[in-house]
């Protein structure tokens, strides 16, 4: 069974790359634009990422933001770089498919039953108000 999986996964890019052959010599685009395009925008889209990885880490350890959800969203980037990086349409289309679709974005709407950290205090731009209470039966 580890053999299929190899072979699925080696095969996967030369697949890739043959079908990019037939769409270059279908559409007359050369095949270094179909190649080297994909492969600048995976590497930017990487960079990218990286450089807001580390702000949405600094924001969710103060509590501004979900961290799982940053997280979910961040490898989906990466994921995509890295699609964008192999060589061939079909990685290119599966990876502008991740980052087309947003995944997580009715937690971060406030979907029902989602909780979303927050931290009481001037920090979050309130006041505190002091007083006395009693609860009503």
């Amino acid at each position: 069974m580890r053999i299929v999986y190899l072979l699925i996964v080696l095969a996967f890019p030369v697949l890739d790359l043959l079908a990019t052959l037939r769409i270059a010599d279908w559409t007359g685009v050369p095949l270094w634009v179909w190649l080297g395009l994909p492969l600048i925008a995976g590497f930017l889209t990487l960079r990218n990422e990286r450089l807001e990885f580390r702000a949405r880490t600094i924001a969710a350890l103060r509590g501004d933001h979900a961290a799982l959800r940053d997280l979910f969203d961040s490898g989906r980037k990466v994921l995509a770089g890295f699609l964008l990086i192999l060589p061939g349409v079909i990685s290119d289309i599966v990876a502008l498919a991740l980052l087309a679709f947003p995944l997580n974005l009715g937690a971060a709407a406030g979907a029902p039953g989602m909780r979303t950290p927050r931290r009481p205090g001037p920090a979050r731009g309130r006041t505190t108000i002091d007083g006395e209470y009693r609860r009503l039966q």
